[in-house]
């Protein structure tokens, strides 16, 4: 058993105090720490946070020996236990590492626990030590039992054992003040975690609305009396959302029993207050992608992640479908809980194909290529990847969404595809290749080797996906909408009274690229008008007409002429509708498609 035991060293310091505890260490003991976190597909070299490393044997202190940017080996002698103690600075407020201060804690194993070589598959215990007044934990990770060694430990002691150094690290903790409540979907317990929201927060409402999705993601993968999902028993029998609310940040980060959640206060529900409309949908779309993933990437996951290399990147060309395919049930989910109305949900996929369709580098990288390179192109973005590269989680899910209409053409489903996959697998690693088996299986050989090479073609391929054609068969009217001055130019900007217009992208193929605006470039003024807003010019500059364009760089101003019409128009916004009196068949196959 590997003891680790874990304290706030110093709150203002943002400092946590690792000690681990290794019996009968080999002669010659290396550890290692993560360089990456599963599930955010970056090197992020938490080793530059790691500080203050000793060891000692039976007393004695021992020279720890640096082989690598995070490797380690210290020289051991007889068979007394070793000690390893050192400092962890966090102050990272996302969800991928650690963080500490006066207010709260969190933690994610991949920054702060070694990683014992030869030793990782043994039982790993975690002890928190002593913990602020009025502070609580929580967490996933199993309890451990209650240690007699140690009786006189006070009530701020909390213990948790995990089967391996896997598990160990795939249980984030989080410590403060939380609002907490409970609930049971699919016969398991599930817990909400809250910290930092407001005093007025309205939570028996938003555990209500996350309990529906739970249920009908445990119905979707297990079934129910009214969902035909396979039987079986649910991958966990714990699971714990843990929300933080900031003033601003978003993200979330799914583990095996539990998921880490950021989302900006002002999204939260507040008691006595009408739904926030867009920021509690994200919040709620957030929460249902998360869980999702519980099944697809946490069981059901690529072949080359079976097992994890915690010390370099670990490449994989199926991320469209493990995070693209989980991004497009996460507001299907929304939809058939009844979180969200069918308009509503057709606003939602609408955003999502306009979110690509403003990506020129659609057109110059495959989703699988863009699978394999997430570690350098999408997780280290800047002004220029919009036109090098295309996101696998938003074509991802227009992919999915394609392949379940192409599906329902033949009477068959894309959920069915995703629980035959769970099923053939037995809820583990899968290849492209057991897709295409499944496909196959499932919708005939003739058909389904059809689907399969018009998938493979998707994804291999830079072509724009059919979804029109397909929309319509299920009665959702496609209608393009010209796009506002900003996006037909080719700019992405961040604008605001008092930050004035600050170009943030510009994408390959528009009048704004041609003209040479550049991103950095500060927008002052269109034809001799002052704007806080680029919109603002289209109450005295024609649509498609040129205009001139002053502009600050690097402490200059520059007068630049724009022509739209001297290159092409990008693409506009797309507006989703229902059809107004489908055929029967074609409501049937609706119906059941947004229903379940």
């Amino acid at each position: 058993m590997i003891d680790c035991r874990v304290e706030p060293d110093d709150l203002h310091g943002h400092h946590y105090r690792v000690t681990l505890r290794v019996p009968l260490p080999a002669a010659l003991q290396a550890f290692t720490l993560p360089v990456w976190i599963p599930g955010s597909y970056l090197v992020r070299e938490f080793s530059r946070h790691l500080m203050g490393l000793q060891a000692l044997q039976g007393g004695r202190p021992l020279p720890v020996e640096q082989l690598a940017k995070s490797r380690w080996q210290v020289r051991c002698s007889g068979r007394a236990a070793l000690t390893l103690r050192y400092r962890v600075y966090a102050f990272d407020p996302s969800v991928r590492a650690a963080f500490l201060d006066a207010q709260r804690g969190f933690f994610n194993g991949t920054s702060l626990f070694l990683r014992l070589e030869g030793r990782a598959d043994e039982p790993h215990r975690l002890t928190l030590g002593r913990l602020p007044a009025g502070w609580s934990v929580a967490t996933a990770m199993p309890p451990s039992a209650p240690a007699a060694a140690a009786p006189r430990a006070g009530p701020a002691l909390r213990r948790f054992q995990a089967a391996d150094y896997d598990e160990l690290v795939d249980h984030p903790v989080a410590i403060g003040r939380f609002w907490r409540g409970g609930f049971e979907a699919g016969g398991v317990p599930h817990e909400l975690v809250v910290g930092g929201a407001w005093p007025m927060l309205d939570g028996p409402r938003l555990l209500a609305d996350v309990q529906r999705i739970c249920e009908r993601q445990q119905a979707f993968w297990h079934g129910t009396a009214s969902v035909a999902g396979p039987r079986g028993a649910s991958p966990f029998d714990r699971y714990v959302f843990l929300l933080w609310a900031a003033e601003d940040g978003q993200g979330g980060l799914e583990h095996r029993a539990s998921s880490a959640l950021l989302a900006p206060r002002r999204d939260l529900p507040v008691a006595g207050v009408a739904p926030q409309g867009d920021g509690y949908l994200r919040l709620l779309g957030l929460i249902s992608h998360e869980y999702f993933h519980a099944w697809n990437v946490k069981r059901l996951k690529p072949a080359e992640l079976a097992a994890i290399d915690y010390g370099r990147e670990n490449h994989t060309r199926l991320l469209w479908f493990f995070e693209g395919f989980t991004s497009y049930y996460d507001d299907l989910m929304l939809r058939r809980a009844g979180l969200v109305d069918d308009a509503q949900y057709l606003r939602l996929l609408a955003r999502n194909v306009d979110a690509v369709a403003a990506t020129p580098g659609r057109l110059q990288h495959s989703l699988e290529d863009a699978s394999f390179e997430a570690w350098t192109k999408f997780y280290r973005s800047d002004e220029n990847t919009p036109n090098t590269t295309v996101s696998y989680y938003a074509k991802g899910a227009l992919v999915a969404l394609a392949l379940d209409l192409s599906l329902r053409r033949h009477g068959r489903s894309l959920d069915a595809l995703m629980r035959a996959l769970w099923s053939a697998s037995g809820g583990g690693p899968i290849a492209q290749a057991d897709i295409g088996s499944a496909l196959r299986a499932l919708a005939g050989s003739r058909h389904g080797a059809a689907l399969d090479r018009e998938l493979l073609g998707w994804v291999r391929g830079t072509a724009e996906l059919p979804l029109a054609e397909l929309l319509d068969g299920v009665g959702v009217r496609w209608h393009d909408e010209p796009p506002a001055l900003a996006a037909g130019l080719g700019l992405r900007l961040s604008e605001g009274a008092f930050s004035g217009v600050q170009v943030r992208s510009v994408l390959a193929g528009g009048a704004a690229m041609h003209a040479g605006v550049s991103a950095g470039d500060e927008l002052l003024a269109v034809d001799g008008w002052r704007i806080r807003r680029l919109d603002d010019a289209l109450g005295w500059v024609g649509r498609g007409k040129p205009f001139d364009l002053l502009l600050v760089r690097d402490q200059r101003l520059l007068r630049l002429r724009l022509q739209p019409g001297a290159a092409p128009t990008l693409p506009g916004s797309v507006q989703l509708r229902l059809q107004d009196k489908p055929a029967a068949a074609v409501l049937a196959c609706r119906r059941a498609w947004l229903d379940g």
